[in-house]
């Protein structure tokens, strides 16, 4: 008797020792405090990065999620239930941008805390309300924002709700060396901004789609050393009018999309897409109405990028390929897709084939 009650005294010390009441700053400078590592997790946005930061096993506690911004890449969802089938139970929590989240849900899952990107958070006001009341913790990061303070912030608060610090903090950390390998360069070197425009294209050559202006690809832009003529006109995202285009004339031109597009002539690029497919796509937009007296065009500075690869940790690679489409003598020796699928290789546990990034031959 004595023996099982030594046994139970250990097994349960030995569960407060991996278990410890935690207070984290999130993104919103709000101060939340939670059982660390979290055991029941609803996860809301950015499903990669939690795998990637929190390890594969980060899953294991993960009991509601919204799919729809991983399944909307579907190969690559495919690709992780493939190697993962669990990932297809978790139950759906519902989307946010569509009103069609479900605080009922969220609570008859009992999660001990809840992760949401800045935007859900602010969306979803009147049912924060509710579970402040109650007392579930909601922790706030931002990828989004596509700034190296809140990529690493967000980086580390993963890591503090998976209890994987260490790898957290090695991931910013490259993360914030790679920005500033890119940044001294360009002080360095001093050169004139080329003008950039970046387009969701999707939708095809015949409607301008989505472009970017402080956030997302407008701020990897920025932070890649060029001047994103979409910034005076669009604050987060927007469309310009196409004289607007054709007036900032460009020279360089990124066209995003994803593996499937809404239009036969949309950008395709991505997982399980071959780059012949992209460039063939990519080249379409070259014959855009009014698009032949663009600098881009005239001089083939046309690029496309998987849109997928933006609002993550695994975004740094991107910087470097819009770094190196500006500034292609500077860049020469970076390789982006390489080091976008060394991520994979290094953070997770599948690794996609496709085309990611590419230019015009």
């Amino acid at each position: 008797m004595l023996r099982k009650l030594l046994l139970l005294i250990s097994l349960t010390t030995s569960s407060f020792a991996f278990s410890a009441v935690t207070t984290v700053t999130d993104v919103l400078g709000r101060e939340v405090t939670f059982d660390a590592p979290a055991k029941r997790v609803i996860v809301g946005f950015y499903p990669e990065d939690y795998m990637a930061i929190g390890t594969e096993a980060a899953y294991d506690n993960v009991v509601g999620m919204s799919k729809y911004i991983w399944q909307a890449r579907a190969m690559n969802w495919e690709m992780y239930v493939k190697h993962r089938p669990s990932l297809d139970d978790i139950p759906e929590i519902g989307r946010v941008d569509t009103n069609a989240f479900s605080l009922e849900k969220v609570l008859g899952l009992q999660p001990d805390l809840i992760m949401l990107a800045d935007w859900q958070y602010k969306a979803l006001s009147s049912e924060m309300e509710r579970l402040e009341q109650i007392g579930i913790p909601v922790v706030v990061v931002d990828y989004n924002a596509q700034t190296v303070e809140r990529h690493v912030k967000s980086t580390r608060l993963i890591g503090e709700i998976t209890g994987q610090q260490a790898r957290a903090e090695k991931i910013a950390t490259e993360y914030q060396d790679n920005v500033a390998m890119i940044s001294q360069r360009l002080e360095k070197a001093g050169l004139a901004k080329p003008t950039i425009y970046t387009e969701f294209g999707a939708n095809g050559v015949a409607d301008i789609g989505y472009t970017f202006g402080k956030n997302m690809w407008g701020a990897i832009s920025t932070t890649a050393g060029g001047e994103n003529i979409s910034k005076p006109f669009v604050e987060w995202w927007g469309k310009l009018n196409p004289e607007q285009i054709i007036a900032s004339n460009p020279d360089v031109i990124v066209i995003t999309g994803y593996e499937t597009s809404s239009a036969d002539n949309g950008m395709k690029i991505g997982q399980g897409v071959q780059e012949q497919v992209s460039q063939r796509a990519l080249a379409g937009f070259k014959q855009r109405l009014g698009w032949s007296s663009l600098n881009a065009v005239k001089n083939n500075r046309m690029y496309a990028a998987y849109h997928g690869a933006c609002r993550t940790i695994m975004d740094g690679a991107m910087i470097q390929f819009y770094a190196k489409a500006l500034y292609p003598e500077l860049f020469a020796d970076l390789n982006p897709e390489q080091a976008y699928l060394q991520f994979y290789e290094k953070y997770l546990p599948v690794v996609p084939q496709g085309t990611f990034m590419t230019k015009l031959p």
